[in-house]
């Protein structure tokens, strides 16, 4: 079962999302600012992160960088911030994917599938949900 790194400071979105990738077979980790994120990812590695930008603490950019320095697990920002200067700095900061709020889910779920077939086909090796 992939383990789903969840971060994002607005508690409803984590607990509908959470809710929904646990319906696809996803194990799921929540956090609600990239501090706690930052914890839980050294605690347990995850297969993927879902990421917001706009965390309080440490920001979702910060947490990015911070997770690239020495580790390649996929990292898919899911943000409100939907200007190409935001989205270029996201995906440059090292991040998989980027989507925007408000966003559907179907593709969302269709995002995190892709990442991770990805990451098994290069061999690291993590588990896909069918």
């Amino acid at each position: 079962m992939p383990h789903v790194l969840l971060v994002d400071d607005e508690a409803p979105l984590r607990d509908s999302l959470s809710y929904a990738l646990q319906k696809e077979g996803y194990h799921v980790t929540t956090a609600a600012d990239g501090a706690a994120a930052l914890k839980l990812f050294h605690k347990q590695v995850p297969d993927v992160i879902l990421l917001d930008l706009m965390l309080p603490e440490v920001g979702g950019m910060e947490v990015c960088w911070r997770i690239r320095a020495f580790s390649d697990v996929p990292i898919v920002m899911l943000t409100a911030k939907d200007q190409d200067l935001d989205k270029t700095w996201g995906l440059e900061a090292g991040a998989d994917d980027y989507i925007t709020k408000p966003f559907n889910t179907r593709e969302l779920l269709a995002r995190i599938r892709a990442v991770l077939l990805r990451r098994h086909s290069a061999g690291e090796g993590s588990a896909i949900v069918e």
